[in-house]
């Protein structure tokens, strides 16, 4: 068995509106992941791939593998996973079973979609029919998400106010960042005067739609160290991964019952025999504000009902300073899927590569401290539907 499964490349492609196929952001990012890996396309042993909105088709790991020359290859395994935004994460996991199962070593994950330059109209009715059967008006997933931020706003006084901050905090950390599409930090006031998409939910409030690829490069610490001369100082391990599941959508009665990241965050804890203490940075999936709101809550950050003040606390202190320290508020320093971009089920990625950013020391102005140890990713997928989450981190495992 390995020693340790590490993340050894990562790639991707500029995020934006891009005019290409998701079949070829793909082979780009995947290209781009190799190289940092030192790697060829003939290194690879396996490729995990999460389906695409924009050009959805059949198997399509497969057709990205074929596309690419890896198959035929006898030594090759190949897989379409879909658990919506939770997918990338899901995918992290399934590539560092296969390789502790000793089918593989070393597996690629990649994701990819071109969602801004579909069609709007086109974008709005393939996002509706993927709650097909909700009830929800049109567009179907905002107003989902919506329903839970007025039922968490009655439970637990979250404010209006409160949901606006998380963006704006964002828009903030995303300045930084060269990649990021969001360019210029924007105020609560901007984020409550942009147009309403749902009763409690306005589009600055939204994961912002866009084009892109991420691909990462997965293997056994010992395979590599043994045919690769890249340092594994520049790798981090997956220290452990936890997955839960809830509805498609949400049923007519909301309650706690809805939600599964908290079992995901309490398998990925328990398995690694680590606590939220133990964490130094956290990318927490924001598709939605309240989305963030339960992350923080599920993972331990702040107590069960505690976000919208957890929040406001940091929003108050960058209000009057002008500025948050990445120490300060060690989330999604990239700037989530609102600020930084959201090509449809990529986004998890990015929080994946800002991760790995940071426990490198690569995240320049973004850094958290000097040194992480240990970061935690969250993906969500559906509304509330797929919860997986990750450690990642320095040493064996």
């Amino acid at each position: 068995m390995a020693t340790s499964v590490r993340i050894v490349g990562v790639g991707a492609t500029p995020v934006g509106r891009l005019g290409r196929s998701a079949e070829e952001l793909a082979e780009a990012a995947l290209d781009r992941a190799l190289a940092d890996a030192g790697m060829g396309r003939g290194d690879l042993q396996g490729l995990i791939a999460v389906p695409s909105l924009s050009n959805p088709t059949f198997m399509q790991a497969h057709q990205l593998a074929t596309r690419m020359g890896l198959l035929p290859r006898r030594k090759m395994i190949v897989r379409t996973i879909d658990t919506g935004g939770a997918g990338p994460i899901t995918a992290l996991g399934t590539a560092r079973n296969m390789i502790l199962s000793g089918w593989t070593d070393t597996v690629a994950v990649v994701a990819s979609d071109a969602v801004l330059s579909m069609n709007r109209e086109l974008f709005r009715a393939r996002a509706d029919d993927a709650v097909r059967g909700s009830g929800l008006p049109s567009p179907s997933i905002p107003h989902g998400y919506d329903r839970i931020a007025q039922w968490h706003m009655r439970r637990h006084g979250v404010t209006r106010e409160q949901l606006a901050m998380v963006p704006a905090i964002f828009s903030h950390f995303s300045a930084r960042h060269p990649d990021a599409m969001c360019r210029e930090p924007f105020t609560v006031e901007a984020v409550l005067a942009s147009p309403r998409v749902a009763p409690v939910t306005n589009v600055l409030e939204c994961a912002r739609r866009a084009d892109g690829a991420a691909a990462l490069v997965i293997s056994s610490s010992s395979h590599f160290r043994r045919h690769f001369p890249k340092s594994l100082e520049l790798c981090p391990a997956i220290v452990s991964t936890g997955e839960a599941s809830g509805p498609l959508y949400p049923p007519a009665e909301i309650d706690e019952e809805l939600f599964s990241c908290e079992r995901a965050a309490r398998i990925a804890f328990e398995s690694a025999q680590l606590s939220v203490r133990d964490i130094d940075f956290f990318a927490l999936y924001d598709c939605f504000p309240i989305c963030f709101l339960r992350a923080l809550e599920a993972v331990g950050c702040c107590p069960s009902g505690g976000a919208g003040e957890f929040v406001e606390r940091a929003w108050r202190q960058l209000a009057t300073r002008g500025t948050l320290a990445p120490s300060e508020f060690p989330f999604n320093l990239h700037g989530g899927l609102a600020c930084f971009g959201a090509p449809w089920e990529v986004p998890a990625m990015y929080g994946v590569l800002e991760a790995v950013a940071q426990l490198t020391g690569r995240a320049a102005g973004r850094q958290v401290t000097p040194k992480p140890r240990r970061a935690l990713v969250y993906g969500n997928g559906g509304i509330f539907s797929a919860s997986a989450v990750a450690v990642l981190g320095d040493g064996v495992y």
